[in-house]
């Protein structure tokens, strides 16, 4: 009998040890997860669903379906940090989902809302809505290709986001679809903005503005009182009125970047620099060289 459990033991031990090298070397396992992968899996028919219910003309439909890939895209990292089922292949899933679900399905959705409105204008509006449609997919391509090769580096700053996210903007292009859906504007009225918005999302994506993300809010430690009202307020709000409150609070978002920007020029304060960092290294080590 003590044969046997030192047997089990001797591989148990032996199975363990392979596991920690495969995963010290990188090599892939053979099997995935399967509970993040199905938040991951959702979100990403949740954007397909999106850039189906435009081609339908449900525009209202494909908003709030942005929306709901937005929270299941939270949910499969939190879930994957607390059931330890972190992975490589998780990461790299979760990132071509965001780019469904964050820059192709909101493109296309503005697009296609885009040609309803335009039916009765000119065709270089149409040529412009493309563009600006094509411009923004690029972008969500180039932040989520920015923040995967930063992410877990000590150029990382967990603090902040550098750029935009891509669900926040995704968030600001389905909030104003939710916000024109309510007060029902003519085309000459909100295509303008709505072009501005979509280039200006894009724009924000990749450039190096820092945005709060908040990851450094600790929620066992205590908060002023005030904060637990606005807390209720706001999904109180969202509640009662989700086509307004969901595109003012994403865009009020959006915004708090180049007003922080503008505020610490004011101020004085270091900025971030027009030099990319690279540059600079290069530049310090051709000095120090001489």
């Amino acid at each position: 009998m003590n044969d046997i459990k030192k047997k089990v033991k001797t591989r148990l031990q032996e199975n363990r040890q392979r596991r920690a090298d495969r995963k010290e070397s990188g090599e892939r396992s053979r099997g995935v997860y399967l509970l993040p992968n199905l938040f991951t899996t959702a979100a990403l028919f949740a954007g397909f669903y999106a850039v189906i219910a435009s081609m339908d003309g449900n525009f209202e439909k494909s908003a709030f379906a942005i929306f709901i890939a937005m929270v299941l895209d939270g949910m499969d990292g939190r879930v994957a940090r607390m059931t330890s089922t972190e992975s490589q292949f998780g990461k790299e899933y979760d990132s071509l989902s965001d780019m469904v679900s964050f820059g192709i399905a909101p493109s296309l959705v503005m697009y296609q809302w885009g040609v309803d409105h335009l039916s009765s204008l000119s065709g270089f509006w149409g040529r412009a809505g493309w563009f600006v449609a094509f411009t923004y997919c690029v972008c969500a391509a180039l932040r989520l290709a920015r923040f995967n090769t930063t992410a877990g580096t000590d150029k990382a700053d967990k603090r902040y986001f550098d750029g935009l996210p891509s669900p926040a903007a995704a968030g600001v292009l389905a909030g104003f679809i939710l916000f024109d859906h309510t007060f029902d504007f003519s085309a000459n009225v909100s295509f303008i903005p709505a072009l501005l918005l979509t280039f200006i999302a894009g724009v924000l994506m990749v450039s190096d503005i820092k945005f709060r993300s908040f990851k450094d809010l600790n929620l066992a430690r205590k908060v002023p009182f005030h904060i637990m009202i606005l807390v209720p307020l706001i999904i109180a709000l969202i509640a009662v009125d989700p086509h307004k409150t969901l595109f003012i609070l994403f865009f009020a978002f959006a915004a708090s970047g180049p007003i922080g920007l503008i505020m610490r020029k004011v101020k004085g304060e270091q900025t971030e620099s027009l030099i990319p960092e690279d540059v600079q290294d290069n530049l310090i080590s051709d000095l120090e060289e001489e």
